[in-house]
C-alpha cells in the first residue's frame, strides 16, 4: 500500500509538473502572437495612414490568414481578423492594374512619390515603433549588469592578477565604472598585452590591482573575427539592477539603439550575399523568435518590450529589401517607372511577382530549416545514434 501510495504522489507531481509546463508554453505561444500581431498591425497601419492622408480608398484591412473569425465594415473599409495571426495585409482600391478604373480615389492614380509615400510608411511605422519602444524603456529603467566579478576564465590575467568571484570593479584607471558594459566599453580601448590598473572592492576592503589584457579571438554580431582583449572575468548576474535615464538622454540612446541595429543588420546581410556569412548564422525565423520570446518573456515586461522594439526595426530593415513582394521590391518598381516614364507591363509584374513568391518561400523554408537545426539539432541527432 506504501509503495502504491508513493507511486501515486510521484504520477500527480508528475502531472502537475507538466501542466505547469504545458501552460508556460501556452503562455508563452499568447506572448508570441501577441508580439508578432502587434509588429503586423503597426506596419499595415503604416500603410493605411498615409493612403488615407493621400486620399486612396483602403477596400481592406486584415490581420492573419486561413479562416476569417471576424469581420466588420465601417464606413468604406473591411476589417477582418483570420484564425492564424502570423500576417496581414491592406487592401487599396485600384491597387494593380487590372482594377485599376481610373478613379481619383486609387492607387494607380496618384504620382509615383505618392505610391512610394504609401508603401514606405509601412516600414517606417516599425522603424517609429521601436525607436518610441526603446525611448520608454530607457526612460522607465531597464536591467543591466553590475561589475561584481561572477567567475573568473582560467589561463587570461584577472586569475593570475588574484581576482576572486565577488569582487567588485570600482575604476579602470582613473575612470569609474558602475555597469558591466561601461567596463567592457572601458577594457575595449585597451590593447592585448597591455596592463590596467583596476580598483576592486572585496568586502568592505578596496584593492588595486594591475591586470594583464590577454587577446581572444570571437566573431562579432556581423559575423567578423576580431582580436580583442580581455581580462578574464564574468558577470555576477545574480547582481541586477534597473538603470533609468531623463527623456532627453533617453531619446539620445534610443535613436542610437535604432542606428545600431540597422547598421548591424546591414553589415549582416552584406557578409551573407558575399559568403562570408552563413544563412544559419545571420537570420531568425518565427520559430526562432517563438524560443527567443519564451526565454526572454520569463525576464519581465521590460526585456519582452526590448525584443519588440528589436524586432520591429528589422521588420522595418528586412521589408525595405529590394525583393519582389516586399515593399524594398515594390520601391525598385516603382523607381524604374520613375526612369521608365511609364510602368512595366502586366505581363512582366506578373513575372516578377511569382518569381518573388517563390524566392520568399525557398527563404521560408530555409529559414525554418536553420531554425529547427540550431533549437533541436543535438535532439535530431541523438534519435540517429
Amino acid at each position: 500500500m506504501s509503495f502504491q501510495t508513493r507511486g501515486g504522489m510521484h504520477s500527480t507531481a508528475g502531472l502537475e509538473n507538466r501542466n505547469i509546463i504545458r501552460s508556460a508554453n501556452m503562455l508563452s505561444m499568447l506572448v508570441f502572437l501577441v508580439v508578432l500581431s502587434a509588429l503586423i498591425i503597426v506596419h499595415e497601419l503604416g500603410h493605411f495612414f498615409m493612403a488615407k492622408k493621400l486620399g486612396v480608398r483602403v477596400e481592406k484591412f486584415s490581420l492573419g490568414f486561413g479562416k476569417c473569425i471576424l469581420r466588420k465594415k465601417r464606413y468604406e473599409t473591411e476589417y477582418s481578423l483570420s484564425a492564424i495571426p502570423l500576417g496581414g495585409y491592406v487592401k487599396l482600391a485600384g491597387d494593380n492594374l487590372e482594377e485599376f478604373t481610373g478613379k481619383t480615389y486609387e492607387y494607380y492614380s496618384k504620382s509615383v512619390f505618392q505610391r512610394a509615400l504609401i508603401i514606405f510608411f509601412g516600414p517606417l511605422a516599425n522603424y517609429i515603433l521601436g525607436f518610441l519602444l526603446f525611448w520608454f524603456i530607457f526612460a522607465a529603467g531597464f536591467p543591466t549588469l553590475t561589475t561584481r566579478v561572477g567567475g573568473v576564465m582560467p589561463g587570461f590575467g584577472a586569475e593570475e592578477s588574484g581576482i576572486k568571484a565577488g569582487d567588485k570593479v570600482v575604476a579602470i584607471g582613473a575612470q569609474r565604472v558602475q555597469y558591466w558594459e561601461e567596463m567592457q566599453e572601458a577594457i575595449k580601448s585597451r590593447k592585448p598585452g597591455e596592463k590596467v590598473e583596476l580598483s576592486l572592492l572585496r568586502g568592505t576592503q578596496e584593492l588595486t590591482i594591475n591586470v594583464l589584457i590577454k587577446g581572444k579571438n570571437i566573431s562579432d554580431s556581423s559575423g567578423r573575427m576580431h582580436n580583442i582583449g580581455l581580462l578574464g572575468i564574468t558577470p555576477d548576474e545574480d547582481t541586477i539592477i534597473t538603470v533609468r535615464h531623463g527623456p532627453a538622454q533617453s531619446f539620445l540612446l534610443a535613436g542610437s539603439r535604432v542606428w545600431f541595429l540597422t547598421a548591424m543588420t546591414y553589415q549582416a546581410m552584406t557578409r551573407m550575399v558575399t559568403g562570408r556569412m552563413s544563412l544559419r548564422e545571420s537570420v531568425t525565423g518565427p520559430l526562432g523568435v517563438f524560443f527567443i520570446t519564451s526565454k526572454v518573456m520569463h525576464l519581465g515586461v521590460i526585456p519582452v518590450l526590448f525584443l519588440l522594439a528589436a524586432l520591429s526595426v528589422s521588420l522595418g530593415i528586412f521589408n525595405l529589401l529590394p525583393l519582389p513582394l516586399l515593399d524594398g521590391g515594390h520601391l525598385a518598381l516603382l523607381l524604374i517607372e520613375k526612369i521608365r516614364g511609364k510602368a512595366l507591363s502586366e505581363k512582366v509584374e506578373k513575372i516578377i511577382t511569382q518569381a518573388g513568391f517563390s524566392l520568399i518561400i525557398t527563404l521560408a523554408v530555409l529559414v525554418t530549416y536553420n531554425d529547427i537545426v540550431r533549437i533541436f539539432g543535438d535532439k535530431i541527432a541523438k534519435l540517429f545514434k
